[in-house]
Formats: C-alpha cells, structure tokens, sequence
C-alpha cells in the first residue's frame, strides 16, 4: 500500500542545469528530515541544457524524487500547471528552481494552511522583522510598479502577487490549476484572481527571500506581456471573450 505525501514539492525549471542541484539537494534534505512522506517534482519545461539530467539524477538517488518533462518550452504557468496537477500530495508547494525562497520557509506557510487558510502565499513585500529580503533596488521598484498595476486588475489585498513560493492544499491545487489558463509568467495572478472568485481562504505570509543571479524573467523583458495576460485573464472571468 502506497502511503500518500504529506508535502509535494513542484519545481518549474527552464534551463535550470547550474543553479538546480544545490536547491534539489536542499529541498531533499529538508523533507527527508521532517518524517513525514513527500515527493518532489521537477517540470522540465522544454530546457536544451542539462535541466532533465539532473533532475533524473536526483530521481535515482531519491526514489520520491521524479521529473515531469514537457513536450517543448510552453511557459511558467504551464510547467506550474502539469506539476501541480500531477501531485498527489496533501498539502502542494510550488517553488522556483532558483532556490531565492528556501525551502525551511514552508514552515510559515504550513502554519497557515494549519489555521484554516486553503492558499498560503509567500511575500517579499510584508514588513517583518524575523525576515529577510534581499533584493537590488532597480527590481524592488519594479515589482511594487508591477503590484500597484496588478491591484488596479481587481487583486484586492494581496501586496506581492509574484513571489515563487505558494501553498495549496489538494483541493485547492486540483480545482484552481484545473482551470488555470494562462501559460507565461502572469499566471499567478489569474491563480490568486481564481482563488477569490471562488472563496478560498488566503494567507499572505513573509518569508525569507535573496536576489539570485540569472533570473529568467525581468519586468521590463516581460512586464507587457505578463500584463496581456492578466487583462485575458480577467476578460474570462468576466466571461468575455477570451473564455478558455
């Protein structure tokens, strides 16, 4: 009899071969350290460098760890998406192969998934002194321009909408990553828009978070595009046009 994970960990990667095994190695030790079960997916999204191999690597030094490879590059959302929806744990997380958020933070957000909330959200952008953000200047403007232009879509109260670290219980996951649309990095944002719409109990929580090097997505690069994305996403909510 298979026992069911308590924790699924889903990692998107992207050409994620150089920065990849330290967070693995990271994310293992921690979970094989709390005694519970747990598995921990990597969703290759259509790298070219060595992403899949290190990933199958893991797979064979750590039976609970698997990769999930896409057919092609089809996006962050979509790489979220097929991981979260191939967990099968009781509680889902999904974070970034960075490793910016380290995964001893998913204690604050067991802890409010443990006092009633469905979603629990990592932030950089709440004031608490037990944490630490560490973020160059030029990204944290960005991100609070980007986050004032995402209130302005209908995301009420949430003051970090982008930060690579959330929580689902497995309800949660199944029903909102079912009916996720949005394939690029504006997905978090349909994500959180759905989870209110629908009435799940949300919880934004501080938590530890350091700048890497080589990050793939940039404001600037990507901002006009993740902010098409959400506009589609509220046009099908609203049940516009652009309904899936």
């Amino acid at each position: 009899m298979t026992t069911r994970p308590r924790w699924s960990v889903v990692i998107p990667a992207f050409n994620e071969a150089d920065r990849l095994p330290a967070y693995l190695d990271e994310v293992v030790g921690y979970l094989e350290g709390r005694g519970a079960p747990w598995e921990v997916i990597v969703v290759d999204d259509g790298s070219t460098d060595g992403t899949a191999d290190v990933a199958l690597a893991a797979g064979r030094a750590h039976r609970h760890v698997r990769l999930l490879a896409l057919g092609g590059n089809q996006g962050k959302g979509a790489a979220v998406r097929a991981g979260m929806l191939a967990a099968t744990g009781e509680c889902r997380l999904f974070a970034d192969a960075d490793g910016a958020t380290p995964i001893g933070e998913l204690k604050r957000l067991e802890a409010a998934l443990a006092a009633g909330a469905d979603i629990a959200i990592g932030s950089r952008a709440l004031a608490d002194p037990a944490v630490f953000v560490g973020a160059r200047a030029h990204r944290v403007v960005a991100g609070r321009l980007f986050n004032w232009l995402v209130a302005r879509s209908g995301l009420a109260g949430i003051a970090d909408s982008q930060c690579g670290f959330k929580a689902f219980t497995a309800a949660a996951a199944t029903d909102l990553f079912g009916r996720l649309a949005t394939s690029g990095f504006g997905f978090d944002v349909e994500l959180l828009l759905l989870a209110q719409a629908s009435g799940y109990r949300l919880a934004e929580v501080a938590v530890n978070w350091a700048d890497r090097p080589g990050s793939k997505v940039g404001v600037l690069r990507h901002g006009p595009g993740m902010l098409w994305e959400i506009w589609r996403a509220r046009r099908r909510l609203r049940g516009g046009a652009d309904r899936p």
